[in-house]
């Protein structure tokens, strides 16, 4: 489980942060009425959670490597 911290906290972090933005963003700026596509917002931000997912990796690998 040790080997998978930096890309789960990565992406938990990535995840979480865009629909966080896109809450602050865009839903406050919207009317009710409108209609957005939910599916497409969620498949934006698990493509985000893996892009924070892999650059959490490759600093684990980058720390790991520096204290050995």
């Amino acid at each position: 489980m040790k080997n998978f911290a930096g890309k789960i906290i990565g992406f938990a972090i990535g995840m979480a942060g865009f629909l966080f933005l896109f809450k602050i963003l865009i839903l406050d700026k919207t009317s009710p009425s409108d209609e957005l596509a939910p599916g497409m917002v969620m498949i934006i931000a698990v493509m985000s959670g893996v892009l924070f997912g892999f650059a959490g990796n490759i600093i684990q690998n980058y720390l790991r490597e520096s204290k050995a």
